[in-house]
């Protein structure tokens, strides 16, 4: 079980989690021991709430796919174990970002004085500026 945030969770058996080589330099290690670990959760199918699935589809993230499956490569360690706590930390991290919902903006009016300041701002620069110009006798 996954722990995200407040009361959501993602099971266990929602994540696939499968080992593989992993790429780039590493010599022999490299070639002999599957390392690099490769986690799919299908979004759709988990039991997540449904806004949560829908926040999650509209992220425009390369590693969700078109069919909604999250697909996330973890290679930065040695160690399979390690690689497969970063997997399971970058979903962790994607689904608390759209956990958090955005606060919702209040319209304001700018004060009569901040009005004021702009447009004396805006004429003081304007004078500034015109004295920039050719001089003539």
């Amino acid at each position: 079980m996954l722990y995200i945030v407040h009361n959501v969770i993602i099971l266990e058996r929602e994540i696939d989690l499968s080992a593989v080589r992993a790429q780039g330099a590493g010599g022999q290690n490299v070639n002999k021991v599957s390392s690099a670990v490769h986690l799919r959760f299908d979004i759709a199918a988990s039991s997540l709430p449904e806004q949560l699935k829908e926040r999650l589809l509209q992220l425009k993230d390369q590693r969700i796919t078109k069919d909604g499956v999250v697909v996330i490569k973890a290679q930065e360690f040695r160690n399979q174990e390690q690689n497969r706590n970063e997997a399971l930390r970058r979903l962790k991290a994607m689904v608390q970002l759209v956990a958090v919902l955005p606060k919702r903006r209040i319209a304001t009016k700018p004060s009569r004085s901040a009005q004021r300041k702009r447009v004396d701002s805006k004429t003081q620069r304007g004078r500034t500026k015109s004295l920039r110009g050719k001089v003539t006798e």
